[in-house]
């Protein structure tokens, strides 16, 4: 089944140069890549992208570790990956959300740490399912940014200039 999938590349993957890496890891799926960009995560994408963990008690630390105030990075790749399997191709690529219960050969276990704050510094945030890497990438993506029609758009005008958006 063809699929699509958020990637993301967080702040602390950034610092440590590890983009590369990441990326030659993530060539292993054969998926192809839809869409990327660099962005400065707002704070309203933060907690809109972690909504559903709103109530948790780490939530003001996940937000703060994705806007980059803890690794003086400021800045995540977000991209889209597409083909067959996408999603389950890339989270066992990606491993265990805790690092230390990470496969090491996973992206995770290789370069991810929990900071003595408790912070999981797992370096990469692949979609959980396809509901959610429907809402995470029209969350970080507008319709024209992916190469692919994935989900239904629309074409809009706002103020006097014609845009897609997501329908």
């Amino acid at each position: 089944m063809f699929q699509q999938t958020l990637v993301l590349i967080k702040p602390d993957g950034l610092k440590k140069s590890l983009t590369g890496n990441i990326l030659t890891r993530l060539s292993e799926t054969k998926l192809e890549i839809a869409a990327a960009k660099v962005v400065r995560v707002s704070r309203k994408l933060a907690e809109k992208h972690y909504a559903h963990l709103k109530d948790k008690p780490f939530f003001d630390g996940l937000v703060k570790y994705i806007l980059g105030e803890l690794h003086e990075r400021r800045k995540v790749l977000a991209m889209v990956y597409h083909g067959e399997d996408a999603i389950k191709k890339v989270k066992e690529l990606a491993g265990a959300t805790n690092p230390e219960e990470a496969e090491p050969t996973s992206i995770r276990g290789a370069y991810g740490r929990i900071t003595t704050g408790g912070v999981y510094e797992n370096v990469i945030h692949a979609s959980a399912n396809e509901k959610e890497a429907e809402r995470e990438i029209k969350m970080w993506f507008k319709p024209d940014e992916v190469i692919y029609h994935i989900y239904p758009a629309k074409e809009v005008v706002k103020n006097n200039i014609q845009e897609l958006e997501w329908a």
